[in-house]
């Protein structure tokens, strides 16, 4: 099979789709891999890394998907919407439930378009999106940190504090991966922490892990309302498989909070759980609403590419390897809990609930159209 990687075009998404140990795997295995002269740059991975390892250097975007198959890391955006063609196999971070436009495109060009957000695997765990949550998690409070500074609109405060002041309180919406990792560096910095999620069993292996430093609450109307007024840094990690992520905090919520305090919204490529987030850039990272600091930028792990890179490589690799030497379709019958769930549309169809519902299109199981 023909891979083709083109290079990422999103403002600041300086990551590549394969790493060159990736693409020596697939070649060594009997593939062409078709790489966008430059797409590793930002990964700090020159074109004689790749072609070290028997890749191909194509000049432009046109010949990178022209493959078969089109590895990539973040969501196509309009402008290459015109390289869909019908049977391209897609596949990268997708995150379609409040995308429409993208939706739509992928459905009317008959593009066969797998989603590593929704790949899943043992106990309904999620192996392709996990790398990322750990970077964006562990980011999201760094990032917060720094949004906290007066410089950049916050109140001024350094989370860990100095003897005689206090120290920095963080509340976590949510303790999966991205909640968990955010604890992490939060407990570092030497931070307040509290983590509020729904599942008992959670709250209580991160109470497990942490011990005395960190605080679990039942995640409800009323417990987000007194940690909006206790948090100087509130981190938005909520994730519902493949669907817009649930609105917990709202625009009227903002006035619980003391003006200069800060939200990064890790949940804004799935529409945010923060109502008052809209995605930005890496340009232009934050904006100031009510007072509050919005950190909502869409592709996080963007900004640490290399470690995001090699991570992603890791976990997508053995499922591009599958495709690539069964074919997408006996791939996908063979494994139709694992890699079939994410197939998100395929030959004109959405095939996973919760992106249907979330874009307004019909439904269609995937094992009727095999």
């Amino acid at each position: 099979m023909i891979i083709g990687v083109p290079t990422e075009i999103k403002p600041r998404e300086n990551r590549v789709g394969i790493n060159p140990g990736g693409v020596q795997s697939l070649v060594q295995a009997g593939h062409e891999v078709h790489i966008q002269a430059g797409a590793g740059a930002g990964s700090g991975i020159s074109d004689e890394a790749f072609t070290a390892v028997g890749a191909k250097i194509v000049p432009t975007a046109a010949d990178a998907w022209a493959a078969e198959m089109v590895m990539k890391v973040k969501e196509p955006l309009p402008e290459e919407f015109g390289f869909f063609r019908e049977g391209l196999i897609l596949f990268t971070y997708l995150h379609l439930a409040p995308l429409p436009e993208l939706t739509q495109a992928l459905m009317e060009k008959k593009v066969r378009a797998i989603a590593y957000e929704t790949i899943e695997g043992p106990g309904g765990s999620l192996p392709l999106l996990r790398p990322m949550s750990e970077v964006a998690g562990r980011m999201a409070v760094q990032v917060g940190a720094a949004s906290l500074e007066k410089e950049r609109g916050g109140k001024g405060i350094l989370l860990g504090g100095v003897p005689g002041t206090r120290r920095g309180r963080v509340a976590i919406l949510g303790g999966g991966i991205v909640g968990s990792n955010a604890a992490t560096i939060a407990i570092g910095m030497g931070a307040h922490v509290t983590v509020l999620d729904i599942d008992h069993d959670r709250m209580a292996y991160l109470e497990d892990v942490y011990g005395g430093s960190i605080e679990t609450l039942y995640s409800n109307p009323k417990n987000i309302e007194a940690m909006l007024r206790w948090a100087d840094l509130v981190v938005g990690a909520v994730l519902v498989p493949g669907a817009r992520a649930p609105k917990l905090v709202t625009r009227e919520h903002l006035a619980l909070m003391e003006d200069g305090s800060a939200i990064v919204d890790v949940a804004v490529d799935q529409g945010g759980c923060i109502e008052t987030c809209r995605p930005t850039t890496h340009d232009d990272p934050t904006f100031v609403l009510d007072g509050v600091v919005h950190y909502c930028v869409a592709n996080m792990p963007g900004a640490v590419a290399q470690t995001s890179t090699f991570a992603l490589t890791n976990v997508t690799l053995r499922y591009a390897q599958r495709i690539a030497s069964l074919g997408v379709v006996e791939s996908v019958k063979a494994d139709p809990t694992g890699l079939g769930r994410g197939v998100n549309c395929w030959d004109g169809a959405c095939t996973y609930e919760a992106v249907a519902e979330g874009v307004g299109v019909p439904y269609t199981p995937l094992a009727e159209l095999l």
